[in-house]
Formats: C-alpha cells, sequence, structure tokens
C-alpha cells in the first residue's frame, strides 16, 4: 500500500479507477480532481460511502485544484474530451494534447516524484507527450492500452468458445486503435494458442472486434465510451506497481531502440513493479506480425510528427 495515489480527471473512468482503487485497498489517500469541484466532491463522497460494504479504510477526497496531487506516488490521468459515434482516438487529438499539457505542468510541480499513468486519448500520442514534458526517466511515464485491449480479446474468446475466462491470456500491442496488433500466436488458453484450438475464420472474427471493441461499446451506449473495463484495466496495472508483483502487461512505453523503434511511444510487454516499466520483453515476430506492427508504428509516428508542427 502507498500513502496517496490521484486521479485527475473525474468522469467515469477516473471514478470507474477510485472505486476499483478503494476496494482493492491499494493506497490510504485517493484524491480525485475534476474541473467540476462541487461534482468531484460528489463522486468521492459517493465511493468513501461504500466503505463499510467493501471494508476499505481508503479516504477520497475530491477538488478542482491540481495542487491537492502533492506528495502522489502515482498519478493517473483520465482527463480529456472523450470520443462521440464515428469518431476515433485521434479526432481529440487537438484538445486533449492541450489538457496534458496543463496537467503534466502541475504533476511536475506538486508530485515530482510520481509515476504517471496515461488513460486520455490518443493515449499512444499523449504518453510520448507526457514524457518528452517532463523528461523524465521512460520507466515512470506508462501508458495504458495493450491491458485494456487484452482484456477484450480474452473476453471476445470466452464468449466465442465457452472456454473459462480464467484459463486465458491474450496479448495485444502496437497502437490502441484500428492499427493495434492482435497477437493469437502469444494468445493462449491454459498455455495452448488459440491458433491450435480455433479455425482461421474464429480467429480473424475475433481479432477484428478486439480492434472495434471500444467503438462497439460507444456504438451501443451512444451517450458514453467504455469506463468500466478501461478502470479495471488501470487498477491492474497500479496494483502491479505498488504490491511489486512484476507482472508481464502489454503497456505503452517509450522505446529507444527495442522493436527497432526509438522516439516513439507504443505498445509492449513490459515488466511492471515497484520502479514502473522494470523491463520491455522483445518478442520475436513473424513477417505478418513484423508489418501489422510496423503499420501501427508508422500511424503513430504520423500523429507524433503532427504535434511537433
Amino acid at each position: 500500500m502507498v500513502n496517496k495515489i490521484s486521479i485527475v480527471g473525474a468522469g467515469r473512468v477516473g471514478e470507474s479507477v477510485a472505486q476499483i482503487l478503494a476496494i482493492k485497498k491499494l493506497t490510504e489517500c485517493i484524491a480525485l480532481i475534476g474541473r467540476d469541484e462541487r461534482r468531484t466532491k460528489g463522486i468521492a463522497l459517493d465511493i468513501q460511502e461504500t466503505a463499510s460494504v467493501h471494508q476499505f479504510d481508503t479516504k477520497l477526497t475530491g477538488s478542482g485544484n491540481i495542487s491537492n496531487i502533492k506528495d502522489s506516488s502515482i498519478v493517473i490521468i483520465t482527463a480529456g474530451s472523450p470520443r462521440k459515434p464515428g469518431m476515433n482516438r485521434a479526432d481529440v487529438m487537438s484538445v486533449n494534447l492541450k489538457i496534458i499539457d496543463d496537467i503534466m505542468n502541475g504533476i511536475i510541480e506538486y508530485a515530482p516524484d510520481a509515476y504517471v499513468i496515461v488513460v486520455s486519448n490518443p493515449v499512444d500520442v499523449l504518453t510520448y507527450y507526457a514524457s518528452k514534458k517532463s523528461n523524465w526517466p521512460r520507466n515512470r511515464i506508462i501508458g495504458q492500452a495493450g491491458v485494456l485491449d487484452s482484456m477484450r480479446m480474452s473476453s471476445f474468446i470466452a464468449m466465442e468458445t465457452n472456454y473459462s475466462i480464467n484459463d486465458i491470456q491474450a496479448m495485444v500491442l502496437g497502437g490502441h486503435g484500428d492499427t493495434m496488433v492482435p497477437l493469437p500466436r502469444f494468445t493462449t488458453v491454459s498455455g495452448i494458442s488459440i491458433e491450435h484450438l480455433l479455425d482461421q475464420k474464429t480467429i480473424d472474427h475475433i481479432v477484428q472486434r478486439t480492434r472495434d471493441g471500444g467503438a462497439e461499446i460507444l456504438n451501443l451506449k451512444q451517450k458514453s465510451s467504455a469506463y468500466d473495463a478501461p478502470g479495471a484495466a488501470v487498477a491492474m496495472m497500479v496494483e502491479s506497481i505498488v504490491q511489486n508483483k512484476h507482472r508481464l502487461l502489454p503497456c505503452i512505453s517509450i522505446l529507444d531502440g527495442e522493436y527497432g523503434q526509438d522516439n516513439i511511444a507504443i505498445g509492449v510487454p513490459v515488466v511492471l513493479g515497484k520502479h514502473g516499466i522494470e523491463k520491455i520483453v522483445e518478442l520475436d515476430f513473424t513477417a505478418t506480425e513484423q508489418e501489422s506492427f510496423n503499420t501501427s508504428v508508422k500511424t503513430i509516428k504520423n500523429l507524433i510528427q503532427a504535434i511537433k508542427h
């Protein structure tokens, strides 16, 4: 357990993250920061009042002032303009870049020793920007994407096959969007690759549904994008850091030569522990997998190039 975790962004994802972190007892204090202070205080109080049911002693506070992140061990950024039906994640980039810029100024000033988890979209580009803005070691700036995408892929496999979700481990790398790279060869049921268990048509369907996972929920909800699954994904990452679990999870990291790439933030397998990203695991891709990864790299680099002009 750490003393304090802050969540900047009191929308539905931030609220979900706060609830799960409190239930998991991962911190003594959770500070929620939102633009609407009154509403943010209400969210914090609402979650606080579930303590007797979930048996946690975590104290939650709500504020509209970024200075309330002071002394946080971890800062989670969920703030930003959400997608609407028909929009992709890159469509909200210009608005969210300004938001991230302001938030990072606050983190640098008030929580200079914190680990930062970026959730806001387009998360690959914003993770890159946060890293460049802070100029901190790359182990301290982490983007959430692959954990969520892998959770979705695992769920779709279970729904398609009726195998227990407890036995399924999926691996999704690359960008968080249309060019994400689901890897059936590294996706298993009790250690057996799904390539040995499912026909190609079924695998192709699962891969495409994984790529469309966020859009599917957005189109169904219409007025809200996903928040429960993203909240659970962030909590998994936080738990691995706080409890020094050394879990191998697909997360967005700045690359420095790994996979033949540098000066980019993209989803790769990493080991998460008390020092944040402690190791990047390099996989040997097939030609087809490499081509998909390269396409994802190109898409992200084009977006990164756009913010430099």
